[in-house]
């Protein structure tokens, strides 16, 4: 029997979603569907996603979209993109019967349009309108099955994690979050710069310890200027593209979601570069753990980079509704970006 996993939250008996909800779980019974999350009670962790994608067959995203779905849906689609062999063949559906998942769907295609995101996501993330449509998506979808997406330069090789000694001191850790795909001229630059100037004032640059694109560039401007530079990444990926050279230290997970969870540990603050759909994951987790007081992120300055006031405003747009109170701070100028950081970890007592 196929077990779809059904998002969303039925906020009490008078939600206008209730109704939907009904609707859906009703369909998909009769199509034979058994149906995890009904009741829409079941809550979503790093440490217990992939165990929810591992357990399900299928994803259907309902009206009403919270962070929390967004982080859901966002990290389906980048293990789409990091050929995470949990989501072969589970075809994933966003019921936007409400226009509340609109933003998202407009912040992946302007990723799309900035080169940080390669994919189609409509070939990824079947949007309905109609709850009625919801279970020919799903069968279509599976008997279709989701493009591939090619696998390019596979290394050999075992790694593991590994701690190098690193003499110098370090006033505090900064976690970059960026792109690992964009590859133009000005955006590399930047990337190379800021990992300098972290090194240059004695901070330490965390990473996901990518050898492509601005995060590529950030460790290698890090290394060059003699910094410490720490990160983290999974095994299917490494063997793809291997890891930057230099690496202070490096800690190898499982998974893209304990790997961002170390990543975030072993960081002092983050800044939120131009990226793609896992940066998106990363802010997202970011910013719903900021909401939970999680001890991993108190104390943590989170800053965006909007760099010149663009690529990052869908996103900013987006989180609007829920994040209000001081969760992150945006720059849009470069040149304003390390100041606002160390002016930030000052404050939080994280800056030696």
């Amino acid at each position: 029997m196929a077990n779809v996993r059904l998002a969303g939250t039925v906020r009490g008996e008078r939600d206008p979603n209730r109704e939907i909800r009904a609707r859906l779980l009703y369909s998909l019974f009769r199509e034979g569907w058994d149906i995890y999350n009904s009741n829409g009670d079941q809550r979503i962790t790093l440490c217990n996603i992939e165990k929810k994608i591992v357990e399900s067959d299928a994803f259907v995203f309902t009206p009403g979209a919270t962070l929390e779905d967004l982080f859901k849906v966002v990290s389906i689609f980048v293990g789409y993109q990091t050929l995470d062999h949990h989501l072969c063949a589970k075809p994933t559906v966003v019921l936007d019967a409400d226009c509340s998942w609109s933003g998202f769907f407009k912040l992946l295609e302007h990723l799309r349009a900035s080169g940080t995101v390669k994919q189609d996501p409509a070939e990824y993330l079947v949007r309905v309108e109609d709850a009625d449509e919801v279970v020919g998506m799903l069968a279509a979808s599976r008997r279709e099955g989701c493009p591939h997406v090619n696998e390019v330069n596979q290394r050999t090789g075992v790694l593991d994690s590994f701690e190098n000694g690193f003499s110098k001191p370090v006033r505090g850790r900064v976690c970059v979050f960026c792109s690992a795909t964009i590859d133009e001229a000005d955006y590399l630059a930047e990337g190379y710069e800021f990992g300098r100037v972290l090194a240059t004032a004695g901070l330490g640059c965390v990473s996901g310890a990518g050898t492509t694109g601005i995060m590529g560039e950030v460790v290698r401007g890090s290394v060059e200027a003699g910094g410490w530079t720490g990160g983290s990444n999974v095994p299917h990926i490494i063997q793809i593209e291997g890891i930057p050279d230099g690496l202070s230290s490096f800690w190898l997970r499982g998974d893209i979601y304990t790997r961002m969870e170390v990543m975030i540990e072993r960081s002092d603050a983050f800044v939120i570069f131009p990226g793609g759909a896992g940066t998106v994951q990363e802010m997202l987790a970011l910013m719903i753990m900021k909401h939970q007081g999680h001890p991993l992120v108190k104390g943590k300055p989170v800053v965006v980079y909007n760099r010149g006031g663009e690529f990052w405003a869908p996103l900013v747009e987006l989180l609007a509704p829920w994040c209000e109170g001081g969760e992150f701070q945006v720059v849009e100028e470069f040149g304003l970006l390390l100041p606002t950081v160390e002016k930030l970890m000052a404050a939080e007592g994280s800056l030696v």
